[in-house]
């Protein structure tokens, strides 16, 4: 079995399943952990609405799909914020298909993404009960800084310089 990574817009029925996946888990696991509840379906309904992923369309952004054995498996979404620096978000690999080496590679394509759009660092955020994507990004060579945005829920910032050959944090540059 293979992975594949390829560009796909932000609003495919493939795009859109997997964004309601990701929005209903990461909410699922917030609402458990301070309230004891899921989701309430009709807030949720409201929330994945309210954010289509516009900005992961060209020229400024891309969302990226992965497949394994050629079934949608994953995504992962850069957008520019400046020249110079783009966002990761949406990174997201379902339960079934974890710990088979999608979200690296995901991390990776969106990486190579970000360069061909002018990127020189790639910056993100996360929850702290996210300690998943926490434990991804620093095996992966993110470095934890200090917030760079408002978002009420984030509580762990990221940033990782993209420039090939350049030291990050004492620690070569892929």
């Amino acid at each position: 079995m293979t992975w594949t990574v390829a560009p796909e817009p932000y609003d495919s029925p493939t795009a859109r399943a997997l964004w309601r996946a990701y929005y209903t888990e990461v909410s699922d696991r917030w609402y458990l952990l301070h309230e004891g509840r899921r989701t309430d379906p009709a807030e949720l309904e409201r929330a994945i609405a309210a954010r289509t992923g516009a900005e992961l369309a060209p020229p400024k952004g891309e969302l990226l799909i992965a497949r394994y054995a050629g079934e949608p498996a994953g995504s992962a979404g850069v957008r520019l914020l400046d020249a110079e620096t783009a966002e990761l978000t949406r990174v997201f690999v379902p339960e079934a298909m974890r710990g088979r080496g999608g979200a690296a590679l995901l991390v990776a394509a969106a990486e190579e993404a970000a360069r061909a759009l002018g990127a020189e660092r790639m910056i993100l955020d996360t929850r702290g009960d996210l300690v998943e994507a926490r434990a991804l990004y620093a095996r992966l060579g993110y470095a934890e800084t200090g917030p760079h945005n408002d978002d009420p829920y984030a509580e762990h910032w990221f940033r990782k310089d993209l420039r090939a050959g350049e030291a990050v944090n004492g620690r070569p540059a892929p």
